[in-house]
């Protein structure tokens, strides 16, 4: 089944959603705003996206810019401060059969399906 980890209030989260639905597979969508990640969870994303979790964060957050830019984070402070603040997140993130992608741009959600 695929899974996408989604921002309703996006524009480029709702593309790939469309993406997904277009797909005509099986999908669960997970709402990372309402029901946060937790560290566990983001560690498990990080992975199947071969990603260091420096490159999931969204760096022109507010809330990036104002407690973490410029700051010497470890990768588990990292996950933490998404964790504590899932704006942080990109979006939308796309998995299927363990393989992922960040939607950004949206053809990049075709690799996986």
């Amino acid at each position: 089944m695929i899974k996408i980890y989604h921002n309703t209030r996006c524009r480029k989260s709702r593309e790939g959603l469309q993406t997904v639905q277009a797909s005509e597979q099986p999908y669960e969508v997970i709402d990372y705003i309402s029901n946060p990640l937790s560290e566990k969870e983001l560690q498990d994303v990080i992975k199947i996206l071969g990603i260091k979790p420096i490159d999931l964060v969204r760096k022109n957050e507010a809330i990036w810019k104002s407690d973490f830019k410029g700051k010497e984070l470890s990768d588990q402070q990292v996950i933490t401060a998404m964790a504590t603040h899932p704006k942080l997140i990109e979006r939308p993130i796309v998995i299927h059969k363990n393989k992922g992608v960040i939607g950004r741009p949206n053809d990049r959600i075709f690799d996986i399906l």
